[in-house]
């Protein structure tokens, strides 16, 4: 390729257009003008362009599956090999591209493919980051379009324009190992900690944590601001293992064996998303359990080699057999139970790391590169991102949760239309001090929904009772642990909790939320699940428990068809469930208990739909098409969920109280 072009020859376009016959035309030959492709397909998810069986793979075999999961209108025009066989070099897209999953297998597939550019109206941040890093180039310019259909060339230095230095020098380098060899062999901390404490401008919470983890590196400035590309020191790096073999895999191409990890005592590696993989009809079907069985040995033979520590959820034999005293679960609920403290940075291979925000840390996803980047030089990257500071005023009503709360968000106007992309969602108000850690946690989990780079907390009291009581640590709530009265936002958004009611989101995307009071048709249930680390906390069973207790001190059961799964979320919550009596009320009403695991959220065990009829009532937290199986997946909260699967068809708890009071 030449030096600094783009493409090394003619451009031949792929536009992800809604129309699937126009996309299908494309990939059998045909050349067509943005005009002529129609509207362009919005919120293309990472699950669509590179679905969960195809994780097991992480090397050039990925470039036989991009986008064939991806779904417009009824159908799921991309097969095996389209893209590839088309000779497609750029792909053009609407609005959020690349949103939902950390997984860098979604870029490195198109690059793998022969993509060289992807084109979108938007992009989410980790996507985005993860495409700088392997060297997909991407752009927001859709003026572009019809240069490159005019046969223009497009120069590197166009394409970085408007990207922050060092976006711009890590694209230009070739990749972000590539970058880091040559700038990121002798790093130091910016500042010491007396001049960290001393006067300066207003800061949020999020910037004072950042300032006190900054780097000082050949290619970065001392005194980080919004947009500019800064490296941090993590406290905790972790990783799980649908990408500990492609990091491995990556590193020890570049550098050999064996590797020189940067403080591996502070690296976390978990095995926690296959525990029921046998049982997955996604993987069962694709007969890629073998894969998926080799992929995780592939992560625990690097976690020995280096002398990683790891936690492996057990499988539900396992388990019965010879639990031992094994402490594991979903990697980022793991991370705020055993190891995030207020003012940490925490960064892990998943997008939902915001969950340890709740205690007041900065925690975000990364993708592969980033990871095995900093597992070898100690480096994390970041592009300073603005805040929203979000005000939740009024004390939530009875029933209503803080995944009615997120739901509310993101159905706003200005989330739906981007305003929250790659911003940290800093979460205050009234609200917030009524909240415990555990529904705090529900908000920064899913900052990954509302496009966020992460969400946090400032600690408080209640902060300080959950480290106190859940893990016996006694951490001192520092005062700098808070926004300045001054510091500097990008926009506020005021919610009014005391007039939610319970919200459901509709299928396709967590955005689709609306008052459950305001559906007039209420669809049927065939499964309701609830469990993953947005509802797998301990006072996520506690609602689940509530309902369902109610239901077997009437009598109740689970309608005939409808089938409930309930996943712990750690074995803390599993071992508080038992000591609680809890799994003797839920196997009272028919549900089925699962060990800890991701499961179902992410296609990756019991819970998944297997037909494209069926209809789930879920607690996690997306419902893009395909992540839980073939069917439609509506969200709700744990109370609405239970009751929803009591009824049959969703309803929240307190409608199915009026139908069965005495």
């Amino acid at each position: 390729m030449t030096a600094d072009l783009v493409l090394d020859r003619p451009a031949r376009l792929l536009f992800l257009a809604r129309n699937p016959d126009c996309v299908a035309r494309q990939l059998a030959g045909a050349t067509l003008s943005g005009a002529q492709a129609g509207p362009l397909r919005d919120d293309i998810s990472t699950d669509e362009i590179t679905p969960v069986p195809i994780l097991t793979h992480f090397d050039e075999k990925l470039g036989r599956y991009p986008y064939t999961g991806f779904r417009t209108g009824d159908a799921l025009p991309v097969g095996k090999d389209a893209v590839r066989l088309a000779g497609i070099n750029v792909v053009v897209a609407g609005k959020r591209y690349g949103k939902g999953s950390s997984r860098e297998h979604s870029p490195m597939a198109e690059k793998s493919a022969g993509v060289r550019l992807v084109i979108a109206e938007s992009f989410e941040r980790i996507y985005r980051q993860n495409a700088d890093n392997i060297g997909l180039y991407t752009s927001t310019d859709l003026g572009l379009v019809e240069r490159l259909q005019r046969g223009e060339p497009i120069t590197v230095d166009e394409i970085v324009a408007g990207r922050d230095a060092l976006s711009a020098a890590i694209v230009k380098a070739g990749g972000l190992l590539a970058f880091g060899q040559s700038q990121l062999r002798d790093v130091a901390p910016a500042s010491d900690a007396a001049s960290m404490n001393a006067g300066g401008p207003p800061r949020t919470l999020f910037e004072k944590i950042i300032v006190r983890h900054l780097l000082r590196t050949a290619a970065t400035a001392a005194e980080p601001a919004e947009g500019m590309g800064v490296f941090i020191r993590a406290d905790w790096r972790f990783i799980h293992e649908y990408y500990t073999g492609m990091a491995a895999h990556m590193l020890h191409a570049r550098f050999g064996r064996p590797l020189r990890l940067v403080d591996p005592e502070r690296i976390v590696v978990f095995e926690d998303h296959t525990s029921y993989v046998e049982e997955s009809p996604n993987h069962v079907r694709a007969g890629i359990v073998p894969n998926v069985r080799a992929m995780c040995q592939a992560q625990r033979d690097f976690a020995s080699a280096y002398g990683l520590r790891q936690h492996r959820t057990l499988t539900e034999v396992e388990a019965a057999n010879d639990p031992g005293d094994i402490v594991a679960g979903i990697s980022h609920a793991m991370m705020a139970e055993h190891y995030a403290l207020p003012g940490q940075v925490v960064v892990g291979t998943d997008s939902h790391t915001p969950h340890s925000g709740a205690l007041g840390c900065v925690a975000f996803g990364v993708g592969t590169t980033d990871m095995a980047n900093a597992f070898v030089t100690g480096a994390v990257r970041l592009t300073m991102p603005g805040s929203l500071r979000i005000e939740l005023d009024g004390m939530p009503p009875p029933g209503v949760t803080a995944k009615d709360i997120v739901l509310h968000l993101l159905a706003l106007p200005e989330i739906r239309a981007g305003a929250g992309v790659g911003k940290v969602f800093e979460f205050t108000g009234k609200a917030i001090a009524g909240l415990s850690i555990d529904e705090r946690a529900t908000l920064t989990n899913m900052t990954a929904e509302l496009g966020g780079l992460t969400g946090i907390v400032a600690p408080d009291a209640e902060t300080a009772r959950f480290l106190r009581e859940r893990r016996g640590v006694d951490a001192g709530i520092e005062p700098w642990m808070h926004s300045d009265p001054d510091a500097t936002y990008a926009a506020t958004l005021r919610v009014d909790c005391g007039a939610l009611s319970p919200l459901v989101a509709a299928p396709g995307d967590p955005g689709n939320g609306v008052p459950l009071s305001s559906l007039k048709e209420r669809p049927r249930i065939d499964i309701a699940y609830g469990g993953s680390c947005t509802a797998g906390k301990r006072e996520d069973f506690d609602h689940y428990h509530r309902v369902l207790a109610w239901a077997v001190a009437r009598g109740l059961k689970l309608p005939d068809g409808v089938m409930l799964y309930l996943q712990y979320g750690t074995t803390a919550v599993r071992d508080y469930c038992v000591a609680q009596g809890y799994d003797r009320t839920f196997a009272a009403v028919g549900a089925r208990i699962l060990q800890p695991s991701c499961g179902a959220c992410a296609n990756c065990g019991p819970g998944s739909s297997t037909d494209a009829s069926q209809v789930t009532i879920s607690a996690i937290n997306r419902n893009f098409p395909g992540r839980s199986g073939p069917g439609s997946v509506w969200l709700a909260s744990p109370p609405t969920v239970m009751a929803s699967a009591l009824a049959g068809e969703l309803v929240s708890f307190a409608e199915l109280q009026e139908r069965h009071a005495a």
